[in-house]
């Protein structure tokens, strides 16, 4: 009974700030329903994309913080944490929230997420299967050529050709662009700096 009463306002809420007249009414209608909802519902995103509208990112991170230790079981509730603490360029705690993303549901926008942290941060190889995996979720071929292009960087040139193959079967004229991605993919890998290395949480050093 209970249960059913926080739903029904939580909708209401929800739907009140839908026709709000003004971005802070809305965040006020958001904000009840998401204290009073018993699931995970589209307001925590829509409010937190509120108040990063506001410049509020750190509001926007306590948020997902919360609908993360609510709904433990949702890859939603830690997919807005990892992009809430990304925009706090907090990238260790990002990841964090990334990879239980994945230990809950495979979703290419959590793994290409976290894919471009390991990228970031020299980790190339963990980069790499990272991207495989959102492609094998169906990100498209993009995330082939990432994968590709994250591989030439762990020096694992084989499997990098391969990958690129697969890419260029997927994209039209793939087959005429393939060997020019292929020397702008080893050109960049040339033209690295020395590799920084990463620590356990990903931090890398200058």
């Amino acid at each position: 009974m209970l249960t059913t009463l926080r739903r029904s306002l939580a909708g209401l809420a929800a739907q009140r700030a839908a026709h709000a007249a003004t971005a802070g009414g809305a965040a006020r209608w958001h904000r009840l329903a998401c204290a009073v909802t018993p699931s995970l519902i589209p307001s925590f995103r829509l409010l937190a994309d509120l108040l990063r509208q506001r410049d509020d990112r750190w509001g926007a991170r306590a948020l997902a913080q919360q609908a993360a230790e609510r709904f433990p079981d949702e890859s939603e509730a830690w997919m807005l944490l990892g992009e809430a603490w990304l925009a706090v360029y907090r990238h260790p705690e990002a990841l964090t929230a990334f990879e239980q993303a994945l230990t809950l549901a495979e979703r290419p926008d959590a793994a290409l997420a976290a894919g471009e942290i390991f990228r970031r941060s020299g980790r190339y190889a963990e980069a790499a299967e990272r991207f495989s995996r959102a492609y094998a979720a169906g990100a498209g071929p993009d995330a082939m050529r990432q994968n590709a292009a994250a591989l030439f960087q762990a020096g694992d040139d084989a499997a990098a050709d391969q990958a690129l193959s697969l890419w260029a079967q997927q994209v039209p004229g793939g087959a005429g662009q393939l060997a020019a991605m292929r020397t702008e993919m080893k050109l960049q890998v040339a033209g690295q700096a020395t590799p920084r290395r990463a620590d356990a949480q990903g931090r890398t050093a200058d």
